[in-house]
């Protein structure tokens, strides 16, 4: 005998009214655990709900657009292994697709995918994995989605031998800055422009995640005073130690960057120097006894911040695995909400790409954060006659002035440098 039972939300961490982006089935449709149900996207990452078990859907409660958070009923399915009246999904994560009829699939088409074109493309986890499967590349494909994303129907169409779905209708854009006053000085309306007059022109939607990260770093810019400090490690001793780790830890596929040895010195600053490691409450300072690091990652749906936990206690190699794993899912668009939370400062590191200097905007509610860029030789001179060349880190730490001031700022960089420079300094 079969029993219904609600499927609700799972916990998605501190986020709450998280829009409904796609819906995979519909009542009289047979699921079997671990489908997916509907897509969520929060302002950082997209996350499908799974079914906790097999059944047959009855009702469905939510419409696309709608916002629901953790405990909202989204379906009602009947089942006779119910063991209850409610049932909540596990934590959202990508799920297999349900079976999908016959179709084409890339050799039979003599077609390849486009691994950096899949990688771009405005699609879910559930929907990737079904192209996956089907052998779509995403990249060819025009979603009909909200904003141009990519959904179910879009590549079983194009599987199927529909072509590229048709282009979305127009959607609306973000808000431009309207004309306002700060300060007592009113501000101009945000220019318009026919730029097609001046030649030929695209157009292309910001993904929600980029919208409402521009409008979190907007905010962040304009209610925080930051200002930003520069300057610059001695890694030379750091750097031949950390290129021997590697070579140890070959065989087990860890490779070790900067990053975590900077994510340790950044711990023993901090513990330093709380205030850096704290968040303002009103007209308190919550000074916070956990350190928790977060890094920013750049992805194809836009900037993403995944945060370790507790860098205090896992050591270097162990930081540098859950990074990769986290850069990954950060990449995948796999991230769960909780991977992004809790964060107490974040360092923002442009790598080998290039650069010397910037300013990094802080992540807020924390009050700091730290930027490097590549590291290059320098020459340097202990007494202005003999020079020697130093391997250097450029540092960029933007803090928030309400709480930080210039003097301890300085002496952050400082010590963060001197403990590059050598780690034993961790021990102190």
């Amino acid at each position: 005998m079969s029993n219904a039972i609600d499927i609700k939300v799972p916990d998605i961490g501190d986020f709450s009214d998280v829009p409904v982006i796609e819906i995979f089935v519909k009542v009289g449709d047979t699921v079997k655990a671990e489908d997916p149900l509907v897509s969520l996207e929060s302002d950082k990452a997209t996350m499908d709900v799974p079914a906790p078990l097999s059944g047959v859907v009855q009702a469905i409660t939510i419409k696309l657009g709608d916002k629901v958070s953790e405990g909202s009923v989204i379906l009602s399915l009947a089942t006779g292994d119910a063991p209850a009246a409610t049932a909540a999904a596990a934590p959202a994560a990508p799920a297999a697709a349900p079976t999908a009829a016959p179709v084409r699939d890339a050799a039979s088409t003599g077609s390849a995918i486009d691994e950096a074109a899949f990688a771009l493309a405005y699609a879910g986890p559930a929907v990737r994995k079904l192209a996956r499967e089907l052998g779509v590349d995403l990249g060819k494909l025009e979603g009909s989605g909200e904003h141009g994303r990519i959904v179910r129907a879009d590549v079983e169409s194009f599987a199927k031998g529909g072509g590229a779905a048709a282009a979305p209708a127009a959607g609306k854009t973000a808000a431009a800055p309207a004309g306002g006053g700060v300060g007592g000085i009113d501000l101009l309306p945000w220019p318009k422009v026919d730029f097609a007059k001046f030649g030929p022109t695209e157009r292309k939607e910001l993904s929600r995640i980029k919208r409402i990260s521009a409008a979190n770093l907007h905010r962040n810019w304009v209610v925080i005073p930051h200002v930003t400090t520069h300057d610059e490690a001695d890694i030379t001793d750091l750097e031949p130690f950390r290129v021997q780790m590697n070579k140890e830890l070959e065989k087990s596929g860890v490779k070790i960057s900067m990053l975590p040895f900077m994510m340790k010195a950044a711990v023993a600053t901090l513990k330093k120097f709380p205030e850096f490691n704290a968040s303002l409450d009103g007209d308190a300072l919550v000074l916070k006894n956990y350190w928790h690091i977060g890094f920013a990652a750049d992805t194809p749906n836009g900037l993403m911040v995944p945060v370790i936990r507790d860098v205090d206690k896992k050591t270097v190699p162990d930081i540098a695995k859950e990074m990769g794993e986290l850069a990954k899912l950060a990449r995948d668009g796999k991230l769960k909400p909780d991977q992004m939370s809790g964060g107490t400062f974040t360092i923002s590191s442009l790598g080998g790409i290039g650069g010397i200097y910037f300013t990094p905007i802080i992540n807020a509610p924390e009050v700091a954060i730290m930027g490097v860029c590549r590291s290059y030789w320098k020459q340097h001179s202990a007494d202005g006659k003999s020079y020697t060349s130093r391997l250097t880190l450029p540092l960029s730490l933007s803090w928030d002035h309400r709480v930080i001031d210039g003097a301890a700022a300085a002496r952050f960089n400082v010590h963060f440098a001197n403990v590059l420079a050598d780690l034993r300094r961790v021990l102190f």
